[in-house]
């Protein structure tokens, strides 16, 4: 269990916790947003800010998450950020940021695709592609490892379960990127026209492949987009601006979680060694690896709630109409729910962290991720006796997403 404050490292958190804005994050946050979250838990764990409330407690966390009163729709939060523009129309038409019934619709659609025998046809596809991925790193010995490996990964999962060509593929990362950074806390012009300019080519571009796709539908089973355009057999239908949204939301969504849970992994792993030699000496334990990277170093660190109705949080009572942000890595390391929070333990159970949501929104691609991130870490560790750090790291200098842009390796049998 972490020790407590006392004196004047007591009166420091207490500080850093009464004047935290996320729209001014001190300076080294994003590279270690811990301590600060750390603070917050312990002395302002339902914490307010001009625009709105921030949670850092587990089970402040989950019981938002699980009340009828914590809307997800973000038509009114995002208006005066974003304008009408198309960033707006995409972050409040997609799946991720919508209440029931359009919500429900999408979710049940998206996850008749993403059902476990789904997923079990992938697997095939993706430990070939993996593969694939080790043998161009043997070649090379030293990379980038998120370009190399861990962000070739979901763009290559998501791209075939909508079946875009793979010769159409190249701008999806990109799109990705420019379209999430559009989320952060505070946006610069160059962040606002980079994600614009993102939503209206990615339109363009699937008009022409929905339009292909009408024409000679895929395999109803497989490809999420002919299930999406086709519907539910009983005549559930989406408009076609939702279906547009909801494609982009898929990429968006199984681009960002599984790249940084591969890319922060690894990282983990070779800043951990011995906990690096604990999986190689037991592939076993890839799995349970794979959560405590999703809690130590969670790939969406914050995620928004308004209130339709009052309710009670903390012991405060907060207002219909209040925005409120949960810190997801606030939440992943709270003592009163993990013991030992701060240690990165790839044997940890239970291990019940929030890196996914909870309740109706929960990741929907979740189990997908999971798969990739196991077939990734077990050949991965496989292929290469050695693999080592080959330079600084450089961090992806977004707050709500947490990665690498830049993870130098060097591998070697």
């Amino acid at each position: 269990m972490s020790t407590p404050e006392t004196g004047t490292a007591a009166l420091d958190a207490a500080a850093l916790a009464r004047d935290f804005d996320l729209a001014r994050a001190p300076a080294g946050f994003i590279d270690d947003p811990y301590p600060t979250y750390a603070a917050l838990r312990a002395h302002d764990p339902v914490h307010a800010m001009p625009g709105g409330i921030l949670l850092t407690r587990y089970e402040d966390a989950i019981a938002l998450y699980r009340d009828a009163r914590a809307s997800s729709d973000k038509k009114i939060e995002f208006k005066p950020k974003l304008g009408d523009t198309p960033l707006y129309e995409h972050h409040t038409t997609s799946l991720v940021f919508n209440d029931p019934p359009l919500h429900t619709r999408v979710r049940r659609l998206i996850m008749g695709a993403l059902n476990q025998k789904a997923i079990a046809r992938m697997e095939t596809d993706v430990v070939r592609l993996v593969d694939t991925l080790l043998e161009r790193m043997a070649a090379v010995r030293e990379m980038n490892f998120i370009d190399a490996f861990a962000a070739e990964i979901p763009i290559e999962v998501i791209g075939n379960l909508l079946d875009v060509p793979r010769s159409d593929r190249t701008p999806l990362r990109a799109w990705s990127v420019a379209i999430l950074s559009g989320l952060e806390p505070t946006l610069s012009p160059e962040m606002l026209e980079r994600g614009n300019r993102a939503v209206t080519e990615f339109l363009d571009f699937l008009k022409t492949l929905v339009a292909e796709r009408r024409l000679k539908p895929g395999d109803f089973d497989s490809d999420v987009l002919t299930r999406l355009i086709l519907g539910e057999k009983d005549g559930e239908r989406l408009s076609e601006k939702e279906l547009y949204h909801q494609c982009i939301f898929l990429l968006n969504a199984g681009h960002e979680t599984t790249t940084n849970l591969i890319g922060s992994g690894m990282w983990l792993l070779l800043t951990h060694p011995e906990e690096l030699a604990r999986v190689r000496a037991d592939v076993a334990l890839v799995p349970s690896a794979i959560e405590e990277m999703l809690r130590y170093e969670g790939p969406i660190q914050l995620n928004n709630r308004r209130l339709s109705a009052a309710m009670e949080l903390g012991g405060r009572t907060l207002a219909a109409g209040t925005s409120i942000t949960i810190a997801i890595g606030a939440a992943n390391r709270d003592p009163a729910q993990f013991p030992d929070p701060e240690r990165f333990d790839v044997t940890r159970k239970p291990n019940r962290h929030l890196a996914f949501g909870q309740g109706d929104h929960a990741c929907s691609g979740m189990n997908v991720a999971r798969m990739e991130g196991r077939i990734a870490f077990s050949r991965l560790l496989a292929r290469f006796p050695k693999i080592e750090l080959a330079g600084a790291p450089e961090r992806d200098r977004r707050i709500r997403f947490r990665g690498f842009r830049n993870l130098p390796v060097r591998v070697g049998t």
